[in-house]
């Protein structure tokens, strides 16, 4: 059967560039029509991802169209993208339970207290930090953080704009770093590789570009003398986060640590006086809330694997790697590549799962470290994202502020910093271990 197949395709197999087409019917739709619009969210990414999907179907010859679905849902039915959709629905769930149960508010505050008034920049930027880390996303920090910065800032004199961008700036640590952040899950399934490995590799690379942040921020906050004003800490609630964050860094596997903290949601809130039934319905909304992240990875998924079959991949990497020299140059062209889909896409977890399986191959061919390269993915993907005033990110948080999202760009210190740390780890070959 699998001869037949190669038989096949070597047969009927497609122009290189006519095989990568799916991947410009995606672009031109997605990003050129968002420009058009002058709106990057007027066109839903899945419907482009579904008009490129069967594109792809329709453009492959040599089998009848039964076959080519079949060869799509092979693609969507990896093994590592089913693993992630179980991981989104998990994830979703325990975000959304934790919310209802008021553990986001007990975090923040619980941050905030140990808040001294005349570093409230370094402080907002730990707090940014700590609290990504511990629920896995960025845009859940800001929407967190940015309504108390911009009440500091209003009391403090600080510009708006710049207290917004501590806040972004460091909503990104932890979606880089975090182990239930979907980057992270998506990079490390993707390139096989266990997430406590891709950390020890990640903080290496990042940790410099985080401290040069906080010392700027703790200079520049040095004159201020602000007591911000701090909710009530509910230490119960709080535990559900620290379990999560302490299962994982003890390399327990991710599947284990979401149920158990989803367990623990419902245990905490029933005993803090949430509803059971109001925690049900939390999980039912988390879930629905990563339906379109889990659609649009089955989509990629099985267009991935038309581009494959019909020799697109092959081709990109012959192109790729035909200058490259050495491990250096294939690092940098792995972050290359992803960082150019998060600039189409606006979302780095599709710009991970997009590009990973190019990653893979270059990484076998020229005989990289996956715990490196997942990182690589990641970091770049989350500094491309951290910087574009189109991403979800940036919308947020100048929604909430009142501001526009371009003058929050320019004082964005960590995902800068996170990017030349990146680049230099590459050139520099760091960490030695894992390079």
């Amino acid at each position: 059967m699998q001869e037949k197949a190669n038989e096949i395709k070597q047969k009927y197999r497609i122009h290189g560039w006519l095989a990568l087409s799916p991947m410009a019917v995606f672009l031109c739709m997605y990003l050129v029509a968002s420009l058009i619009l002058n709106d990057f969210y007027k066109i839903p990414i899945t419907v482009a991802f579904l008009f490129s999907s069967c594109y792809a179907v329709a453009i492959t010859r040599g089998l009848p169209m039964e076959d080519r679905i079949s060869v799509f849902s092979k693609g969507a039915s990896e093994k590592s993208i089913l693993l992630m959709v179980w991981i989104f629905i998990l994830a979703g769930a325990f975000a959304q339970g934790a919310k209802q149960m008021g553990a986001i508010d007990s975090i923040v505050n619980l941050t905030l207290t140990i808040l001294p008034g005349n570093l409230i920049l370094a402080g907002i930027f730990l707090a940014s930090c700590f609290i990504s880390l511990s629920i896995g996303t960025s845009v859940g920090t800001i929407a967190a953080l940015v309504p108390v910065a911009s009440g500091l800032a209003a009391k403090t004199g600080i510009d708006l704009s710049y207290m917004t961008a501590v806040v972004v700036g460091g909503s990104f640590f932890g979606d880089n770093l975090s182990f239930i952040s979907d980057t992270t899950i998506a990079a490390t399934q993707t390139q096989d590789c266990l997430m406590r490995d891709k950390f020890r590799v990640n903080i290496q690379i990042i940790l410099p570009a985080a401290l040069i942040s906080l010392v700027l921020y703790i200079i520049q906050g040095m004159a201020l003398d602000v007591t911000p004003e701090i909710g009530e800490v509910k230490w119960l609630q709080v535990i559900p986060y620290l379990l999560v964050l302490g299962l994982a860094l003890f390399g327990v596997n991710v599947m284990q640590v979401l149920l158990i903290g989803l367990a623990a949601t419902g245990i905490v809130g029933t005993l803090t006086g949430t509803a059971f039934f109001d925690w049900f319905a939390a999980m039912g909304e988390g879930i629905l809330g990563m339906s379109e992240l889990i659609i649009v990875t089955l989509l990629a998924g099985g267009m991935l694997e038309m581009i494959r079959f019909n020799g697109g991949i092959a081709f990109i990497i012959k192109k790729m790697t035909k200058h490259i020299k050495g491990k250096r140059g294939a690092e940098m062209s792995i972050g290359a590549l992803v960082g150019l889909a998060d600039l189409c896409t606006a979302n780095n977890t599709i710009a991970i799962i997009t590009t990973a399986p190019i990653a893979r191959q270059i990484s076998q061919q020229f005989g990289l470290d996956k715990r490196k390269v997942a990182s690589i993915l990641d970091t770049f993907s989350c500094m491309v994202q951290g910087i574009i005033p189109y991403g979800a990110q940036m919308l947020i948080a100048s929604g909430l502020a009142g501001i526009s999202p371009v003058s929050i760009t320019g004082s964005l210190f960590y995902p800068f910093c996170m990017g030349c740390c990146a680049i230099l780890a590459i050139l520099l070959r760091l960490p030695r271990k894992y390079s």
